[in-house]
This record gives structure tokens, C-alpha cells and sequence, in this order.
């Protein structure tokens, strides 16, 4: 059985403090984000393009860790 990415994040959080930090940043990000979306948080458009790459940028680096952790699991089941 081959976990899904929801298991290897929860299993991610609670063991890499660096999987960890991203993944708390990614969700203020997405908060700052949905905010200015919906008026709450007043920002111009290059503004809001900026935290929309951080954020991003954060869930390519978050996507890639889930990845090697899911190879190493399936090079382990060999």
C-alpha cells in the first residue's frame, strides 16, 4: 500500500521541524492570501503576486520532500 500524501504529510509534521516550519509559513501565506482576496487585508496587486509565489514556492519545497519521503518508503519495501 502506497500512502497518500495527506498520511506522509501528517507523518512529515511530525517528524521533520524543516517539513514542518514550510508547512506552517505555507499556511500563513494562504491566510495573508485568502485575506487580501476577500478585502480583509489591503494589499496592491504586486503584493499580492509576491505572496502568492512565496506560497508557491513553499508548496513546491513541500511537494518534493513528500516525494523522497514516499520513494524511500517504497525503495524500503523493495
Amino acid at each position: 500500500m502506497v500512502e497518500s500524501d495527506d498520511e506522509i504529510t501528517q507523518a512529515l509534521l511530525a517528524s521533520s521541524e524543516d517539513f514542518k516550519r514550510l508547512y506552517q509559513k505555507h499556511r500563513g501565506l494562504k491566510d495573508h492570501v485568502h485575506q487580501a482576496n476577500t478585502g480583509a487585508l489591503p494589499l496592491d496587486d504586486i503584493s499580492l503576486e509576491n505572496l502568492k509565489k512565496q506560497k508557491l514556492l513553499l508548496k513546491d519545497r513541500m511537494a518534493t520532500m513528500i516525494k523522497t519521503y514516499r520513494d524511500r518508503k517504497l525503495a524500503i519495501r523493495g
